[in-house]
């Protein structure tokens, strides 16, 4: 597996990444029965869209607004009108757990002497939440979130924060992310970028290219010099 050298930082993307984005629908699946998966699926992919969109409109609204409003869209795609199920998910998605191979690897770097980082579309209150929640919060240096910049991923002023915040070159940040478009957008910021393709995604038809492919985050500390 190719190595990533000359790294002075860890930074990590969140939902997707860390965050299991898709354990809300999972835990009350009974409930929704067949539409559990696509409701989840289709969450995902509004709230993406949400925030480019917004981004490319300059009409700003935090990520809690969009995870809301995408949540909005779906459960009426799916003809699923229940107030307590809407209210529910969202209590889930503000306290998610992390994936089990979050904790393992953020402890190897930390104890390496690596600076660590967040860097995600979260706002604030969200990040903190699902720090907190998954227990991984003392395993992060640097929580930043896109509310600095004021636009969302893919933006080079998102990527800038994290240069900006750590103290560190582009260079030499070692950025790890399961989504696909992220990893184009911080890649050709000019990041080392691990893709931690959880979901077998193939390679965006964007500028940026990873230096390492990853399919657990136990992989990443070997290859970080």
């Amino acid at each position: 597996m190719a190595q990533i050298s000359n790294v002075r930082a860890c930074v990590f993307d969140a939902y997707g990444t860390l965050f299991d984005v898709h354990a809300p629908t999972a835990a009350i699946a009974d409930e929704l029965g067949d539409a559990a998966q696509p409701l989840s699926d289709l969450w995902r992919q509004k709230q993406l869209q949400y925030s480019w969109l917004r981004s490319l409109m300059g009409e700003h609204a935090d990520f809690w607004q969009l995870t809301g409003d995408a949540l909005d869209y779906a459960l009426e795609t799916h003809n699923i009108d229940n107030p307590d199920i809407r209210q529910r998910l969202m209590d889930l998605y503000e306290n998610l757990e992390a994936y089990p191979d979050a904790h393992d690897a953020l402890s190897q770097l930390k104890d390496a002497g690596y600076k660590t980082g967040i860097l995600s579309n979260g706002a604030p209150k969200m990040l903190d939440a699902a720090l907190q929640n998954s227990g991984i919060a003392p395993l992060i240096d640097h929580p930043i979130s896109i509310e600095d910049a004021g636009i969302y991923k893919p933006s080079s002023k998102v990527y800038q924060l994290a240069v900006d915040r750590l103290g560190v070159s582009a260079q030499e940040i070692c950025f790890v992310s399961a989504n696909a478009w992220d990893v184009a957008g911080s890649a050709n910021f000019g990041f080392q970028v691990a893709h931690l393709n959880r979901f077998g995604q193939p390679p965006e038809r964007l500028p940026g290219t990873p230096k390492a492919i990853l399919t657990s985050l136990s992989q990443l500390p070997p290859i970080i010099q």
